[in-house]
This record gives structure tokens, C-alpha cells and sequence, in this order.
């Protein structure tokens, strides 16, 4: 997971000029959730 996040980091700020609409759209709706679901999941283990 953590290749993934660090690749996507990477092209929206260093690719920004091939960065679609529809790229930034679904990384909002669908993966930020995710993300978010784990991030919390992480902080209730602690």
C-alpha cells in the first residue's frame, strides 16, 4: 500500500500536467475513503 500512495504522491505533484480530471475525481471519491477507513483503523489499534 505504501508504494502505491508514495507512486500517486508522485504524479500528481511531479505530473501535474498529465494529471486528468477524471484521475484527480476518482482518487478523491473512491481512494481517499480507503485510505481514510485505514488510517483510522491503524489509530484505534494504538
Amino acid at each position: 500500500m505504501n508504494k502505491a500512495i508514495i507512486s500517486t504522491r508522485n504524479r500528481v505533484i511531479h505530473g501535474y500536467d498529465s494529471v486528468t480530471p477524471e484521475f484527480l475525481w476518482s482518487l478523491v471519491s473512491r481512494h481517499i475513503p480507503m485510505l481514510l477507513q485505514d488510517v483510522e483503523s491503524l489509530l484505534c489499534d494504538q
